[in-house]
């Protein structure tokens, strides 16, 4: 999806709607977040868009759709993992989200507004995990004033700054998306750490055992 023809296509408020769908409504992750807030920047740059409006807009939008998300799970959550059956949703998974938002919550929240798809599921899974609704709410508007805000602001500051710079729109978003992923990776690096860490040690109790 090209993020200049969706704002041309759906204006302002469309932009609000995406981003609000995004960051609260599971079936949003597949929308561009990160690089539609950049482009609203550019337009906004040449004038198409009002930049006060769209960070003011963006930020809120984003806040209340992760409040939102934060609600799906927290009311639909239960429900969900008391079904036996259900392999996905199963409550060790609930408590492992509730103890890794208990340990990492706020750094969490603010760090997965930067990263596609998870922005979407993290809201979600806080809620599911039951997480401190003040901590959520706190940290949930620090993260999504400094990404609704900041990336919005980063596109425009790029377009007032780099002639023609319609030339390296393109690359500029894959970059983004591609920097957006860093925190993934290393997350999942760690992970892969823990596991053959874990896994050394219960080898080494179970020859201590024999």
């Amino acid at each position: 999806m090209n993020p200049e023809s969706l704002i041309e296509a759906f204006g302002t408020l469309g932009l609000f709607a995406i981003v609000f769908a995004e960051s609260g409504l599971l079936v949003g992750f597949f929308l561009p977040g990160d690089s539609l807030l950049f482009t609203a920047g550019l337009l906004a740059s040449r004038g198409t868009l009002n930049l006060p409006v769209i960070m003011a807009g963006c930020a809120v939008a984003a806040v209340v759709g992760d409040q939102v998300g934060y609600a799906i799970g927290r009311r639909a959550g239960p429900a969900i993992f008391k079904r036996p059956e259900s392999r996905l949703f199963h409550k060790k998974n609930v408590d492992r989200a509730k103890a890794y938002f208990d340990k990492n919550g706020p750094r969490t929240i603010i760090l997965a507004r930067f990263i596609p798809v998870v922005r979407t599921f993290t809201p979600v899974v806080a809620g599911v995990g039951q997480m401190n609704y003040r901590k959520f709410v706190t940290y949930n508007v620090v993260g999504g004033v400094l990404w609704g805000c900041g990336v919005t602001v980063a596109g425009y500051f790029l377009g007032k700054s780099i002639p023609d710079i319609d030339k390296w729109l393109l690359p500029i978003i894959l970059l983004i998306s591609a920097v957006s992923f860093v925190p993934v990776f290393l997350e999942l690096f760690k992970m892969w750490r823990q596991g053959r860490t874990d896994g050394v040690v219960v080898a080494e109790q179970g020859e201590g055992d024999e």
